[in-house]
């Protein structure tokens, strides 16, 4: 079940809210939004309520004000315990006020309460964010406004006074009763390619001869039903640069805010090399709860969330290199593991896992990953084979920071990669763990294809670690930089790397430069990307880099509400309160001075609908799109023997099209050996046929490849040729190193 966010009562009862307006500023890579909801109390009886919804983990939220029948209320940020007690002082006095926070579970979710809205009164809940911009494995960035906010799964121990398990009534969506629109804005010096959404946008308009900025807004009638995503393509990305802003000295004497801060976008240039010969231990835990019976998005014929992951299992299965170690765990309520511990990758054991991977339901429960995942972290390392964990969940639940704290006292001996499945998985859960766990994190909603998301992160599992990471400034005598970012430990290839520092000292002359140098080693060999830079700071009102500079610092330190220590919280608290930019350990307060007397009458309660969304009970059966083990490829991947051969049999044949007896007619070299024949034939149809999917087919091709160079000899070649003409394809032999 999903529902969208609102202002909700205290009871759990919407009050009639009229519009949502966004406003979106994309520069280069990094977001700036100011999101309305209108709210007005048409009943006769004042209102105490509190506004709930979803907030992407990365985004540094540093303002939130109220209008209030013509009346601007800003909040200021304060410590969360001091805010609740003001709060609840002004409402007792039955004065109107306003708080705003973090949700006790999760850092992606925001509540705010908002006190004592008298009858007739109308109120306009801004606030402003800013937040950098994922960058996809094509080349896009990645906006989410995010809408769906799912009930999350509440473990014992989890706060009690969360908001996240709230419940509103349905309706269809066309009675929803208010209206949704978003405009925004993208430039970049480079130019822009295209931009795309999974909802429908109005005709895009765009400025400059190298269409340097565009003008989007969605298309009329939009509902709130579901996360509006935009891809954002530009005519040249992987740019490194350096941009400095200049600091508030006037109202900050002392912090971060002072001073100018630098955002350095790297993108290194990490080189191909081959594998090292350690495998590693892959271990796949994966989200069986009943919420991965439904479809990843709303559109029509989306694939449900389970067969995508099995299918995905199946690739992963198939693609892990020989001589490697593995186990797969199934988890909701309780969880199974396929092994009793992890066991080396072979012919007999990858079967055992496919058939059991074939038996997978969304049938355990809810959605617990803690205990599974302390299981596997008490087992004993394997020498030689570091752990390599992928994580799979729609997210839904409500102990975030227990788990990001179990990955993290762990991170030392392994690497964690998350997947979040469908509209709404916590992007704290996804992100936190990934990013604690020196992995990376993936989204699957509308078209995605889990399958090629999990193949790119296997590729990054099986990457030699860069090692020896540091960043380096060459600045003028009496200037230094104070890094503020996390320290680096893990790049990968295709990956951007962004750094935040701040300048102190004497900035030079208008003509000043400064050098910063990202260096690592590779195998043994040492790299660096250098950037050099205008130290000419840039004003911007909204100082944009100082909060961005100081959410990189909170998500090092502030690990969650009761799980910071108490010396690493007195930091958060100073950086979070000098930046204006909200902690799990703040809170933004407002009180409305200028109301006369206080606010008479009981307080009452109204409710706002939520639409019902494709992915319903009742929907389920026809949003199927791809039925697993129905699809070609997939047979033909399942096929695969783990040392990356295929047999020529019956299976084989049905797939190719073709008679086993004209397959065995046509083995170009009396007595070869027929494995070889049907592995290259097979390697031949996935150029020919599955061509468009290749991200998902690469690894597995690779080890065949390799077992043909093994077991073919000196009639390769020959294999090669007869299997293209036989097969009518245009593939070119150069595929096989021919």
């Amino acid at each position: 079940m999903v529902r969208p966010s609102g202002l909700l009562t205290r009871q759990e009862e919407p009050v009639p809210l009229k519009s949502i307006c966004v406003t979106l500023s994309v520069r280069e890579f990094v977001a700036g939004v100011a999101a309305t909801l209108n709210y007005e109390n048409e009943e006769k009886f004042p209102l105490e309520t509190f506004f709930v919804f979803p907030m992407d983990e990365d985004s540094a939220v540093y303002s939130f004000e109220a209008m209030v029948d013509g009346k601007t209320i800003k909040a200021e940020l304060k410590d969360k315990k001091k805010a609740h007690i003001i709060y609840e002082s002004a409402i007792s006095h039955r004065h109107q006020a306003f708080l705003l926070e973090e949700d006790k579970c999760s850092r992606d979710v925001f509540c705010c309460n908002v006190g004592n809205l008298q009858p007739g009164s109308k109120v306009a809940l801004t606030l402003k964010y800013v937040q950098e911009l994922p960058l996809e494995a094509d080349g896009a960035l990645r906006y989410v406004l995010p809408a769906v906010l799912n009930p999350r799964y509440r473990c014992s121990g989890s706060p009690e006074d969360s908001c996240l398990d709230l419940k509103t009534p349905i309706v269809p969506l066309d009675d929803l009763p208010y209206s949704f629109s978003m405009t925004a804005t993208v430039s970049s010096q480079h130019g822009i390619e295209t931009i795309q959404s999974n909802c429908p946008l109005s005709p895009i308009e765009y400025l400059g001869d190298k269409k340097t900025s565009a003008q989007i807004s969605l298309a009329d009638g939009h509902k709130f039903d579901r996360d509006v995503e935009l891809l954002i393509y530009y005519r040249e990305v992987h740019t490194p640069s350096v941009a400095v802003e200049l600091g508030n000295p006037k109202n900050n004497p002392d912090g971060l805010m002072k001073d100018p801060s630098a955002m350095v976008c790297f993108y290194p240039n990490i080189p191909e090399v081959e594998p090292s010969a350690i495998c590693g231990e892959f271990v796949f835990l994966m989200d069986c709860s009943g919420s991965m019976q439904c479809p990843i998005s709303k559109q029509d014929k989306s694939q449900l969330r389970i067969e995508a992951a099995k299918e995905t299992l199946i690739l992963l299965l198939k693609s892990l290199p020989v001589n490697c170690y593995f186990n797969i765990y199934a988890f909701g309520s309780s969880f199974e593991a396929f092994f009793p511990n992890s066991v080396k990758y072979t012919q007999d054991t990858m079967e055992e896992a496919l058939r059991r991977v074939k038996l997978m339901r969304a049938d355990l429960g809810g959605t617990e990953i803690l205990t599974p995942l302390q299981v596997i972290y008490r087992e004993p390392s394997i020498p030689g084979h570091p752990l390599q964990l992928f994580v799979f969940t729609d997210g839904e639940v409500t102990d975030t920071f227990s788990i990001i704290k179990e990955v993290r006292n762990h991170r030392l001996r392994h690497r964690c990669f998350s997947f979040g499945i469908g509209e709404g998985a916590s992007t704290s859960l996804i992100k936190g763990i990934a990013r604690v766990g020196g992995g990376t994190s993936e989204f699957i909603t509308g078209k995605d294809r889990m399958q090629a998301k999990a193949l790119r992160a296997l590729k990054h599992a099986l990457q030699p670690a860069v090692e020896d990471v540091s960043v380096n400034w060459d600045l003028p005598r009496g200037l230094s930089a104070k890094t503020l970012s996390p320290e680096q430990t893990v790049l990968y290839k295709g990956q951007r790397l962004i750094v935040y520092a701040q300048l102190t000292g004497t900035m030079p002359p208008e003509e000043g430069t400064g050098e910063v140098c990202l260096n690592y080693t590779l195998q043994g060999k040492s790299c660096e990307n250098k950037v050099t830079f205008s130290l000419q700071p840039k004003l911007d009102d909204n100082f944009t880099i100082h909060r961005l500079a100081a959410k990189a610092f909170l998500q090092s330190m502030d690990i969650g509400f009761g799980e910071t220590p108490a010396k690493t919280k007195k930091d958060v608290l100073k950086v979070s309160i000098d930046c204006g930019v909200i902690s799990s350990h703040t809170a933004f307060i407002a009180i409305n001075k200028d109301v006369n007397k206080p606010v008479q009458g009981p307080l009452a309660c109204r409710d706002i609908p939520r639409p019902v969304l494709l992915g319903a009970a009742a929907q389920m059966p026809q949003c199927k799109r791809v039925v697993f083990g129905e699809t070609y490829l997939v047979q033909l991947i399942s096929l695969q023997n783990a040392d990356g051969s295929w047999d020529l049999d019956e299976d084989l044949a049905r797939i190719l099209g073709i008679s086993l007896k004209d397959l065995w007619s046509a083995l170009p070299v009396k007595d070869a050996d027929s494995s070889s024949w049907a592995t290259v034939l097979a390697v031949v149809w996935l150029h020919a046929k599955a061509k468009h999917q290749k991200c998902e087919w690469e690894l597995l091709e690779k080890k065949a490849r390799t077992w043909i160079n093994s077991n073919a000899g000196s009639i390769k070649k020959k294999l090669v040729k007869a299997a293209i003409a036989f097969t009518k394809s245009s593939v070119d032999p150069a595929v096989f190193g021919i």
